[in-house]
């Protein structure tokens, strides 16, 4: 596997700051010129990227009212799965705007195919990447026709087990994918902070040696900003224009200065982390003067023996280094000094 991909000549690794996905998924609620909008204000807030969502109801579920197609909990409670994804779902005849309002936004848009013609549609977009949903990492088939595009994919884990999350790899690596990134997700919305057990994201790259993300549903940014520590490439939230507008996804997405909040966390976040460097720093250069050194605490003569009365550690840092005391006690003086002056190699015999 690569340790990189690279979406729309963007390089995507832990060597690069967070590649920050800003996820549309319903929040445009039917308006395609919220979603134009959606789009604006992603890139404002800094987000790299878009991602839109491309099936239709009948590519998605069953127009069925049975108990298995009933949503039973969670903030879709009441609905039938056709009656969320007739509400939720980017009508295709939009894809081609939103590619184009994109492109004059400067800011990468692609999106999560459901099926095989939602993929073909959007080759036809030249969509410079495809994401696996995390309810979709089951099908193998999906990941095959997508690997095929010879695209970066990007791998939601969800409620995926390590077994299936192997296959989905194996399946992707085999159909010729050669740049996959994998999103630790836990697909609860919202999802506590406490069940991401984000050590899992270590585990993730060094057991299937890919670049690693967070696909994040957290009603708060603090879980996104720490998996920044854990070395993620990739962080991919949901984002809205108002979270109060009554779209589907809206209660566990971020408002435009939130987004922004979490975009300038993220990326500072990365720069803290730099690498391994034991040097004092541009920053603590004034400052070296406030550490401690020996100072001459008596007036000495020249041939006088300097004492361990006549030495002490102090601040400032003018003087030798403390762990040199026991070295200098005992030797003798060269030329006249004063108490106060800063202990020197060239003053002592």
């Amino acid at each position: 596997m690569s340790n990189s991909i690279t979406i729309d000549g963007r390089k995507i690794s832990e060597t690069q700051p967070p590649y920050v996905v800003a996820e549309m998924s319903a929040n445009h609620n039917g308006s395609l010129e919220r979603a134009l909008t959606i789009i604006e204000k992603a890139k404002k807030s800094g987000a790299d990227a878009v991602k839109i969502q491309t099936y239709t109801p009948n590519t998605i579920t069953l127009n069925c009212n049975n108990s298995d197609f009933q949503i039973k909990s969670g903030p879709w409670k009441g609905r039938t799965l056709y009656e969320l994804y007739q509400w939720a779902h980017t009508p295709w005849d939009w894809h081609i705007e939103l590619f184009k309002h994109a492109k004059k936004n400067k800011i990468t848009i692609f999106s999560s195919p459901f099926d095989n013609t939602a993929v073909d549609l959007l080759e036809e977009l030249n969509a410079p990447a495809y994401k696996i949903a995390s309810f979709e990492a089951i099908d193998l088939a999906l990941i095959k026709y997508v690997a095929t595009t010879k695209k970066p994919m990007i791998i939601s884990t969800g409620i995926a087990n390590k077994l299936e999350i192997e296959e989905a790899i194996d399946t992707a690596h085999d159909a010729g994918c050669r740049e996959l990134a994998i999103l630790h997700c836990v697909s609860g919305y919202p999802a506590p902070s406490i069940d991401y057990n984000l050590h899992t994201l270590t585990d993730i790259k060094n057991r299937y040696g890919c670049v690693t993300g967070l696909s994040v549903h957290t009603l708060n940014n603090n879980t996104a900003i720490a998996s920044v520590a854990l070395r993620v490439a990739i962080i991919e939230k949901h984002f809205t224009i108002d979270k109060k507008s009554g779209s589907p996804d809206d209660s566990f997405s971020l408002e435009p200065k939130e987004f922004q909040s979490l975009c300038v966390d993220c990326k500072s976040v990365w720069s803290s982390l730099g690498e391994i460097n034991y040097e004092y720093k541009q920053s603590e250069k004034d400052n070296i003067q406030f550490r401690r050194s020996l100072y001459f605490v008596e007036d000495l003569k020249a041939g006088d023996t300097i004492t361990a009365e006549s030495i002490k550690s102090v601040r400032p840092g003018f003087g030798l280094a403390p762990k040199f005391i026991n070295e200098i006690i005992g030797r003798k003086i060269l030329t006249d000094i004063a108490r106060f002056t800063p202990v020197k190699r060239e003053l002592i015999q």
